[in-house]
Parts: C-alpha cells; sequence; structure tokens
C-alpha cells in the first residue's frame, strides 16, 4: 500500500472574478426545501422550483489579490471562508461507489495565529454535519490531518472545510486529499488529448496553451494530438509558437479532410492505439476553456476505478461562466433522447445559489454518457469495442457510452473536472444543416441500442417533430429530416461511404429553400405588412398544453389553405429567435425569424404544395422504418464491430479527400 494524492485545492490563474464562485465561497449555506416536505401537489412543486433557481447571494466578493497562486489563498482577519464549492469539495460519494478508495485523509496547511478549519460532510438530502476542527491557536502555522472515512457516501454527499481567520490575516497554503491504495495503484496512467477543430485557430491555439502552461499536467500528457480539418489552420495562428513551445514534442497535428468531430475522434483514437504508450485517450473540443486540473483528477479518478471506466467532465457556459449547463446526461430508453439525468437542474448559476444550499447536487448523478467536449477513455475500451461511429456529428458520444454500459463499462460524469464550452441552447442545430445529423444519427444509434420494438416512442415522436417543422414553414429543415431517414433505411454500409462528402451534399440540398438563407443585414428584407391586423395583436405568451393541442390541430388545417396574396410580398411579422415557437409560426403566412445565436434572420414563407408533398413523403418513410425495424436493427448491429474498427477507419481517412470541404 501507498498514497496517492485524489484531489487538491486549486484557485484560478487568470484572477477571473466570474469564476470566483466555482473555487471559494463567501457566502451562507442556506438550503433549499426538501421534496418530501413539499409534496407531491403540482403547484407547490412549481412554487419550491421556482423559488430553488432564486439567488440566495448577498454580493460577498473575494478580491484578486487574495489569491497567492495556484493553491494559496489569504483570507483577512476575522472573515470565514468556504471551499464548499464546485471545484474544492471532495465528491465523496462518486470516490466511495466508483473506485477502490474507502477512507481518505484531508490534510489542511494554515499560516497564521488563531486560524480554524472546520470540516464538514454532506448527505444524499444534502444535510450537512460538522466533522471536525483544528486551530493554530499561538502558533504562526500549522498542518492539519483528517482521517475522513467514505462508507456514508452511498447515495451522496461531499466533503468539504471551512477556513477563519483569527486577529490576524491567514494564509491557507494548501488542501490535498490522499487515500492509501494498492501498490499496482500507486503510478498515475498517462492520456493522449485529442482535439478536432475546424476553422478556429486561435481559440485551438489558446486551448492548447492552457493545457502546455500546466506544470503538474505535463507528466500526465503522452500527447496532444490535434487533428486539423479546416482551411484556416491553427499552425497559422499567433497564438501557436507559444503553444507548441510549451508542449515540445509532446503535440501533433494531423491534417486530414473534414470528416467531422465523430472522424477526427477517430483519428486520434486510432492514433493512440497505433502508438501504445497511453492508459487512456481523452476527447476534447477545440472551443473550449479548460481547468487544466481537471485532466489530472480525470486520469487519477480512472487509476483508481473498480473496473475499467469513462470519466467525463461537466460543461460551464462560455457566456456567463459561473452557469453549469451540463451536469449529467441519459438517453431515456422510450423517446431515445438525451436528457439531463433526473434531478439535475440545468444551467445552475453557482454565483447565485452556492453548492451547500441546492440540495440536487448532493445526490449521486449517475449516467449513461457524457459528451466528448471532455470526456477520458480507457485504451483498453476502446481497442475492446473499436472507435466512434462514423456519424460526422451528434451521437457519436451518446452512442459510445451506452455501447460501453452494454460491455460493463461504466461512465462517470466526474465533479470537479470540467471545460466552459457554448451552451447547446445557443445554436441553430435543430433548424439548420445539422438538423440532417441530429435526426440520422439519432435512428442510427436507436436502431443498435433501443430495447423496445420499433424503437418505443421514437417514430411517433419524430413524426411529431415533423409536423412541427412544417407548421413553421421550415421545410429545408423538413427535407433534411426526410433525407435522414432515407440514408438510415439504406443501411450501415453507407456510412463510412458517405462520410466525406455527406456536409457539401446537405448543404447543397438546402440552398433552394427560402427559409434557409440567412441574411445579416435587417434591411435585406421587405418590411412587415398586412391586408388586416391581428385580432388580439401579438400574442407572445406560452399557451397551456389544451390550447397546443388545439393549435396544432388548427395549424395543420389551415396548411391546406391559400395564402394571403400580399404575404409573398411583404412578411407579416418579425419574430424574434426565442419565440420562434411552432404554435406561433403556424398562424402565419410568412414572417422574418432570427436565429438563435443572433447572427442573421431568414424569411419564412407557407407554401401549401410543399407541405403537402412533405408530409406525405415523411408518412411513408416513417411507415417503413415501423415496418423494416427489426431485420434494419439486426444489420446494424451485426455491422458494427467492423464500421467502428480501427482498420475501417484507416481504409476512410486514406480514401477521403486530401483538402478539407
Amino acid at each position: 500500500m501507498g498514497t496517492r494524492l485524489l484531489q487538491r485545492q486549486i484557485l484560478p490563474l487568470d484572477r477571473d472574478t466570474d469564476v470566483f464562485s466555482l473555487y471559494v465561497d463567501l457566502e451562507a449555506a442556506n438550503l433549499d426545501a426538501d421534496k418530501y416536505d413539499v409534496g407531491g401537489n403540482r403547484s407547490a412543486r412549481a412554487v419550491n422550483a421556482a423559488a430553488l433557481r432564486q439567488s440566495t447571494s448577498t454580493g460577498l466578493v473575494l478580491h484578486p489579490d487574495q489569491i497567492e497562486g495556484r493553491h494559496a489563498l489569504r483570507i483577512a482577519s476575522g472573515d470565514r471562508l468556504s471551499f464548499g464549492t464546485y471545484f474544492n469539495a471532495f465528491p465523496a460519494s462518486y470516490w466511495r461507489r466508483w473506485t477502490v478508495v474507502s477512507e481518505v485523509t484531508l490534510t489542511v496547511r494554515l499560516r497564521g495565529r488563531g486560524a480554524t478549519v472546520t470540516v464538514y460532510r454532506s448527505m444524499a438530502n444534502g444535510r450537512s454535519q460538522r466533522v471536525g476542527s483544528a486551530s493554530t491557536d499561538d502558533q504562526d502555522a500549522g498542518s492539519f490531518d483528517f482521517a475522513l472515512s467514505l462508507k456514508p457516501f452511498a447515495d451522496g454527499g461531499w466533503y468539504w472545510y471551512d477556513v477563519v481567520a483569527g486577529d490576524t490575516d491567514v494564509v491557507v497554503e494548501s488542501g490535498e486529499w490522499t487515500a492509501e491504495v494498492p501498490d499496482d495503484r500507486l503510478e498515475h496512467g498517462t492520456v493522449t488529448v485529442g482535439i478536432t477543430t475546424m476553422n478556429r485557430p486561435d481559440f485551438c491555439a489558446r486551448l492548447l496553451g492552457q493545457i502546455g502552461a500546466d506544470d503538474d499536467l505535463r507528466d500526465y500528457l503522452d500527447e496532444v494530438i490535434v487533428v486539423e480539418q479546416g482551411t484556416q489552420k491553427v499552425v497559422d495562428s499567433t497564438e501557436f509558437p507559444a503553444a507548441e513551445h510549451l508542449l515540445g514534442d509532446r503535440l501533433r497535428v494531423i491534417e486530414q479532410a473534414n470528416l467531422g468531430g465523430s472522424g477526427g475522434y477517430a483519428r486520434g483514437q486510432m492514433e493512440t492505439l497505433a502508438r501504445g504508450t497511453a492508459t487512456y485517450f481523452m476527447c476534447m473540443d477545440d472551443d473550449v476553456v479548460c481547468e487544466p486540473e481537471g485532466i489530472i483528477r480525470s486520469v487519477t479518478f480512472g487509476d483508481l476505478a473498480r473496473r475499467p471506466t469513462i470519466v467525463g467532465g461537466h460543461m460551464f457556459s462560455l457566456y456567463s461562466r459561473s452557469r453549469l449547463y451540463s451536469f449529467g446526461e441519459i438517453v431515456q430508453p422510450w423517446r431515445f433522447w438525451w436528457m439531463s439525468a433526473p434531478g439535475v437542474f440545468l444551467d445552475w448559476d453557482f454565483s447565485a445559489r452556492n453548492l451547500r444550499s441546492a440540495r440536487w447536487l448532493h445526490q449521486r448523478v449517475d449516467v449513461d454518457f457524457n459528451g466528448w467536449f471532455m470526456c477520458l477513455i480507457p485504451t483498453r475500451v476502446l481497442a475492446e469495442l473499436g472507435l466512434s461511429l462514423p456519424l460526422f456529428i451528434k451521437w457519436d458520444d451518446s452512442e459510445y457510452g451506452l455501447r460501453a454500459k452494454a460491455a460493463g463499462y461504466p461512465t462517470v460524469s466526474m465533479p470537479g473536472a470540467a471545460v466552459w464550452h457554448i451552451p447547446w441552447t445557443d445554436k441553430n442545430d435543430e433548424v439548420d444543416w445539422q438538423a440532417y445529423f441530429h435526426e440520422r444519427n439519432r435512428f442510427v444509434a436507436a436502431l443498435l441500442h433501443s430495447p423496445f420494438p420499433h424503437g418505443g416512442k421514437l417514430l411517433r415522436e419524430s413524426f411529431n417533430v415533423q409536423v412541427k417543422h412544417l407548421i413553421s414553414m421550415q421545410y429545408s429543415t423538413a427535407e433534411l429530416r426526410c433525407q435522414a431517414l432515407q440514408d438510415v433505411l439504406a443501411g450501415p454500409e453507407q456510412l463510412h461511404a458517405d462520410l466525406p462528402s455527406k456536409l457539401g451534399a446537405v448543404r447543397a440540398q438546402v440552398k433552394r429553400f427560402q427559409d434557409a438563407r440567412i441574411e445579416a443585414d435587417p434591411d435585406a428584407f421587405p418590411p412587415v405588412r398586412r391586408s388586416k391586423p391581428r385580432k388580439k395583436g401579438d400574442v407572445t405568451e406560452v399557451p397551456s398544453m389544451p390550447a397546443r393541442l388545439v393549435a396544432a390541430c388548427v395549424g395543420t388545417l389551415r396548411q391546406l389553405s391559400k395564402v394571403r396574396p400580399l404575404s409573398r410580398e411583404h412578411p407579416e411579422a418579425v419574430v424574434p429567435a426565442m419565440d420562434a415557437k411552432w404554435y406561433k409560426l403556424g398562424t402565419m403566412d410568412s414572417a422574418v425569424v432570427s436565429m438563435k445565436d443572433q447572427t442573421g434572420a431568414a424569411l419564412y414563407q407557407r407554401d401549401p404544395e410543399q407541405f403537402r408533398a412533405l408530409l406525405a413523403r415523411s408518412g411513408e418513410l416513417h411507415q417503413r422504418l415501423y415496418r423494416e425495424w427489426p431485420q434494419l436493427a439486426q444489420r446494424y448491429r451485426e455491422a458494427l464491430g467492423e464500421i467502428t474498427s480501427p482498420e475501417t477507419w484507416e481504409a476512410t481517412f486514406k480514401a477521403s479527400v486530401e483538402e478539407p470541404t
């Protein structure tokens, strides 16, 4: 047996005040109501959920000068500060459930007279308990050890510590969580970080710099592989030379055709297996800001896991950096759709309500998969299960998690390991060219893994969504979704063959549709004009469920009526992206609709002929999928090993065009 460092106290070196609440906490704990006290009344639950979102912050602010280094923090005389935060609390329940560790030792080093450190633990319901405390008393400094069992963390809970300064300032020099582990677990593994990039040279170069600048991380790196698939090269960024200098021979840039995220990650996975020296491969997006300590924690957790385990990181918003966007995700089997795990609150703002005040954060969250914006996969798992599916983008990460789960390899979304990324809610991927990949790849994954005959609710839900797009005058999206279903029916043999050319074909296909032509200039559209004003004005309220059902029936029927002539020359309204819902657009014959990313807008025009043709085609495709599901599922499952093998992927890389498209 020997001692292994599991986690250590860290602080943001860039001293960005927007992220301070993720590292240290000056606020008191203000725990929300227990769900069993709230009860099952729907109104009471709604009120409690709204109250839970309310800020409990009093506005206390840490001064940047209090940060004395990567690990040291100064607390002013008489002040109290908690390290019960996202990056510095210890997620005890995850370590208990998934690793060989059964007891940890917390060592806190303080400098300053009269300073007190108090250790707390929480239970799965969020209630906290005092565990122990120590003080420097009249000494100038002190180092304090606390032996902490992981036994009482079966369902959830964290450990953390608070520090109170005495009559003088105190410096919390370090806080370390260690454990005694078997001798064969003492040496840490190494990781190859695989970054797929496409025309984000500066962003990618800055990410390489973040990874390369961390001295503690360097020994954990086997390689950093950048798979370059764009025309704007990362090597041409003015920030690349500095990153290259930091990483040295650990950095490798590979140029290939644009084969999407799955093609880029598969290339990194294949290269990692071929090199044969890394314990893990980590998928990481090129447009993230990284906390390098999270990579170390992921490797450490993987090293000490009971069995080979995929270790994922969480996602914070790049635009509001204290907001936790993705904490843990599952694939709901009946719908076969990804979603937050039960009990998770999406878009949680730690600057408004801290870790110690939110019950839901203390229950362990078990997941089916982790997004590949940050995800550590043991090379042993890659060797056994194969590489990514050739899906270009979307569903490659979730499918791999389900594939691993079926083989007995769990995925753990690990608190304390995270990146900052653009939230999915700020993208247009449900209606632009990406809609093709959403639809096709969801069906491919369901054919491979759905436990229900005919995919459960998937076919019915897919058809309903198609009707919503048609009612919304999004004919380009409806066309892409039809093409996606046709390609699903063509079978798994086409996936690799289509990979280099499908993006170009999809983009070319939508150009003939009015609703796919994005204009950045507001004056590119005619002015709004109607022959008659709306009787109720411009309604923006969210309708009730019964009202939506009525809107669905009425909206579908009115698609068959003649369009108002003036709507061919002038839009009837300008609709912001946040209000561009099917039940609103379905009442119009034309509208200028802005995109979610706010970069432009498109003119939507109702076309009864297109509506009828696409509706009929959609119905035929969904009926055919229902009939052929059992045979099609068998084809995909039998082909899985072949289409994810390194040999098949290598042939695809060789056959792809040399210049990115």
